[in-house]
């Protein structure tokens, strides 16, 4: 699928920083954890950025004028609250002229009922502009097709790029199903949920690695 972009495909330093976050030993560091998230979204703004517009531009050395490119159209980057947070600083360090928006959405679990509760979306006018949603694990693909689908509900952006850390199998199928024409950035691809849903060998629970246990299920 040539929109579904692994940027641990070849060794580099991203290899390492997956490493420490899936790794008990290593990844209850969380100020660690989340600098690696944050870092593995830089790595995604990078290449996310080779696939952007771009303008002509005329600038200004103290010497001379010289032609150079610049974006033809800053972003928006979003996240989904709170597991979001690191990854999407990541992506804005390297878009520092992007706006941003935000969606709260969680696990709701009754039982052996999980469902996917939304709470809170804002979000800049999309329309025309690349979207950039940054989202550490797409497990089902469930909620983050319902994010999108609210997020796409105020607006048609130009091009669609979701950023994540560790992806599964079924939920990549399920992303390029609903979404064929968006891109898709996984530091990971792992083969198989458990009987929760969670990714596996996948990490966890990037909230709570990111910040610690929740009272609220």
């Amino acid at each position: 699928m040539s929109n579904i972009h692994l940027i641990s495909e070849q060794n580099s330093l991203v290899t390492e920083w997956m490493n420490e976050i899936s790794n008990v030993h290593s990844q209850n560091h969380r100020m660690t954890f989340r600098r690696n998230l944050e870092r593995i979204g830089e790595i995604a703004a990078y290449e996310i950025s080779k696939k952007l517009e771009y303008k002509t531009i005329q600038i200004h050395t103290p010497l001379a004028q010289k032609d150079s490119y610049a974006l033809k159209t800053q972003p928006i980057v979003m996240t989904i609250l709170r597991a979001g947070v690191p990854l999407f600083n990541g992506v804005m360090n390297y878009f520092d002229k992007a706006d941003a928006g935000f969606i709260a959405a969680y696990r709701k679990e009754n039982g052996e009922e999980i469902s996917v509760q939304q709470d809170y979306v804002t979000c800049p006018d999309i329309n025309g502009r690349p979207l950039i949603l940054a989202d550490p694990m797409l497990a089902t693909g469930s909620s983050l097709v319902k994010a999108l689908e609210e997020i796409l509900a105020y607006g048609q952006p130009s091009v669609l790029h979701v950023v994540c850390a560790i992806a599964s199998e079924q939920g990549v199928a399920k992303f390029s199903k609903h979404f064929p024409n968006a891109h898709l950035w996984c530091g990971s691809i792992d083969p198989r949920l458990n009987d929760r849903n969670y990714i596996v060998p996948g990490l966890g629970d990037a909230g709570d690695l990111s910040y610690g246990s929740k009272l609220q299920n």
